[in-house]
């Protein structure tokens, strides 16, 4: 068995030819002459090796055929280690010599059941990176096509191979590539998409993954696992919104820097000043560009729609002031499309994975003991909490508003550390804090679309009347959720909580 560490980045098509002149790619010689690959991908009808996460693949390049058996890994920024077993191929298959006993009991099981799923064919051309003698990098040019019956979809990607070096070398070569080109790390293998061809599916938005963080780790290892976490939602929105109008790739996109945002300043004591300077900033900036969209599809959605006039005069009005917020949206939605940059979005995810990897640690941090560094910052979160729930009873928006922000910041620290604390208790606090959120999200959507359609009516008094019927129509419920969520909340920032 060996152990493939690889960083995959893809590309559109029309950018190979820059690519190609870029002078890393045009300085490193080339390793043979570039080849076609036809791989055909075997499972079972019922699909048991997907289930179990195993890929087998035969692959014809000339007159030479390999088997392989891969294994699926955690990828995080297009940085994959995965285990491999390839050998020749006679065209029969043979694990005998696969040396992990789970992977070839389920092959051996299902062997005689294996056929055809689909195929990849593609063109590689590879070339040699050696900047230095330790380190020696295999940069192999795929273009092509996954192929499943009648269904295609195109090749165009680049695999970073370590054949010699750190993991943290194939990141900085990527952020030297990415500098120039656009290019975004992939984390879906050529299986997977193959796979999703024969399904019929398609790339769903990427929500937040529990914690698995473990009490024996040091801070600055825990921070880095779920930087990990929240980078491959992150990655895998950006990828998503990148081919689709569904306007949830764009806000999970923007949870994924909150998140990151959050777990940085959770973890501030562990880390370096300027990367958490340097990092706080970046995520902001980069949530900010997808902000207004967002903002008009909760107008639209949840202010607007519900809403039912009480006669035909009212139902006009209200179509015409819905008609006018759906083309601000529309247009908003149009403008976010023009600022997903995928290449600006892969520069950065890759400069992030690059500094979590160069992340330094001493002995004072490593010393530290997870457990009680949570507490202290979650005593810290709450702490604000307080404060904030303390003006927030006098129900003024802006205080509201503040509280329901360090609200969203205590429910992502329990989420975050929540491996630590006992899971019926933390389980059940976190229900409350979500609950309370969400009520105050509510009652801030509310106070800014009063604003909001105000503008969208302008000088229109039929408009104007329309968009003060809309906030009466939700009174009664801005004002039962002002008073439950302070009421609600005096157990929380009052009683004990699940980590002390």
């Amino acid at each position: 068995m060996s152990q493939e560490i690889e960083l995959k980045l893809s590309l559109q098509h029309h950018a190979l030819a820059a690519l190609r002149r870029h002078p890393v790619i045009r300085d490193a010689p080339k390793q043979g002459n570039a080849v076609t690959l036809e791989n055909t991908y075997y499972d079972t009808p019922e699909l048991t090796l997907k289930a179990r996460k195993i890929a087998v693949r035969t692959r014809r390049q000339g007159r030479q055929w390999l088997q392989t058996v891969k294994c699926a890994a955690q990828s995080t920024g297009g940085l994959t280690q995965r285990p491999e077993w390839e050998q020749p191929y006679d065209g029969s298959f043979d694990f005998s010599s696969i040396d992990t006993a789970r992977v070839r009991k389920v092959l051996e099981r299902h062997r005689d059941a294996l056929v055809p799923v689909f195929s990849t064919r593609f063109n590689r051309e590879t070339r040699i990176y050696a900047p230095d003698e330790r380190c020696r990098i295999l940069i192999m040019i795929d273009t092509g096509e996954v192929v499943c019956g009648e269904h295609v979809e195109p090749i165009c990607e680049i695999e970073l191979e370590l054949d010699a070096g750190k993991p943290l070398d194939l990141l900085v070569l990527a952020c030297r590539l990415a500098a120039d080109l656009p290019l975004l790390p992939d984390d879906v293998s050529k299986a997977e998409r193959g796979y999703r061809l024969h399904l019929g599916v398609r790339a769903e938005p990427e929500r937040a993954t529990e914690s698995d963080i473990r009490a024996g780790q040091t801070p600055v290892e825990a921070f880095r696992q779920l930087a990990f976490s929240c980078a491959r939602q992150w990655q895998a929105n950006a990828r998503g919104a990148a081919g689709s109008d569904d306007p949830e790739f764009i806000h999970q996109l923007r949870v994924s820097q909150r998140r990151l945002r959050s777990l940085i300043r959770l973890f501030a004591p562990a880390l370096p000043d300027d990367f958490v300077t340097d990092w706080n900033e970046r995520f902001k900036l980069n949530a900010n560009r997808f902000g207004e969209a967002r903002d008009l599809d909760v107008l639209y959605d949840e202010i607007l729609a519900p809403v039912a006039g009480t006669s035909t005069a009212e139902d006009a009005a209200l179509a015409r002031l819905q008609s006018t917020v759906r083309t601000a949206r529309d247009q908003a939605r149009e403008a976010t499309a023009h600022c997903l940059d995928p290449a600006a979005q892969g520069r950065l995810l890759i400069g992030f994975i690059a500094a979590l990897h160069a992340l330094p640690s001493n002995n004072l941090i490593g010393a530290a003991d997870l457990r009680v560094f949570a507490g202290l910052q979650l005593d810290a979160v709450r702490k604000k909490v307080r404060k904030r729930y303390k003006a927030a009873r006098t129900l003024v928006p802006e205080h509201l508003h503040a509280l329901r922000i360090a609200l969203k910041q205590l429910r992502y620290g329990m989420e975050f550390f929540a491996p630590l604390m006992p899971a019926r208790r933390s389980n059940d606090y976190t229900r409350h804090l979500t609950r309370a959120q969400k009520a105050l999200g509510f009652i801030h959507d509310l106070d800014v679309a009063r604003e909001r359609l105000l503008e969208h009516a302008g000088d229109d008094p039929e408009m104007n009347a329309a968009a003060a019927f809309v906030c009466g129509w939700h009174g009664p419920r801005y004002a039962r959720l002002c008073q439950r969520s302070i009421d609600e909340l005096r157990t929380l920032v009052k009683g004990d909580a699940p980590w002390q």
